[in-house]
């Protein structure tokens, strides 16, 4: 098989991935109702994690000097403005029939699948072990955060099928990566610390300003602990997958 080849189905592959939420389908509306905001929690940990676990020291090794942090903030106001402008375009008189940060995090969770595909074609350009090896790292990396994107989209008031449609588009810029890095990866390289400073500003933003916030409205003592349980879960799986060596 071609390099290009197993790029191409290595990063699909790491796509279909986008379809783990297919198992929520299963479930009955009040389950579903109950589960969501733990998805939601989940998923402001796995960001929070990617962010300051997996992205911003990868995007200080590639700057090499402090203009990441620079860039990260660059990417947390950027994605700011952006939200306001959808918030404008899209919401009358304070009621939003999806809330914004759905669309924000599908912007950012496509940044993050896009690097993950150059980083997959670097590693097959270097040798299909290393290709495979890449491949398999970011294919546990995305478990917990598909999860937790779906249950994001859910909440935000997306139905289930779109929530899957638009989890897929998002994951398919993999493959956009892959087949980007491939033929540029000359470019990739250089546009590689952006991304990920940007990327990381994303992930930053979404999880401190849109998620967390939301997660601070429970009143209930016990779901309130329960909830802070899972956001340190998630920063935890993060840890666990940079310990282990998936970056």
């Amino acid at each position: 098989m071609t390099t290009l080849f197993l790029i191409f189905l290595s990063t699909f592959v790491v796509s279909l991935l986008s379809f783990i939420g297919v198992f929520t389908l299963a479930l009955n509306e009040s389950l579903l109702k109950k589960i969501i905001f733990y998805l939601v929690a989940l998923s402001a940990g796995a960001l929070m994690g990617g962010a300051f676990l997996h992205l911003l020291p990868e995007a200080v090794e590639e700057f090499g000097n402090g203009n990441a942090f620079l860039f990260v903030l660059v990417g947390f106001f950027l994605f700011f403005a952006i939200e306001k402008i959808i918030h404008w375009r899209h919401c009358h008189e304070g009621h939003c029939p999806v809330h914004t940060f759905a669309y924000i995090n599908l912007i950012g969770d496509s940044i993050h699948n896009f690097i993950d595909g150059i980083i997959i074609a670097a590693g097959f350009l270097a040798s299909p072990a290393l290709g495979f090896a890449s491949a398999a790292a970011i294919f546990l990396h995305e478990i917990p955060q598909e999860f937790g994107d779906f249950g994001v989209l859910l909440y935000a008031g997306i139905n289930k099928k779109r929530a899957l449609m638009l989890n897929f588009l998002t994951a398919v810029t993999a493959v956009a990566g892959g087949i980007f890095g491939y033929y540029l990866l000359s470019f990739a390289d250089k546009i590689l610390p952006f991304l990920l400073a940007f990327a990381a500003g994303n992930f930053i933003y979404v999880s401190a300003s849109d998620l967390i916030p939301e997660i601070r409205k429970e009143t209930n003592a016990k779901k309130s602990f329960l909830n802070i349980g899972i956001i340190l879960f998630g920063i935890l799986l993060m840890y666990l997958l940079k310990f282990a060596g998936v970056e």
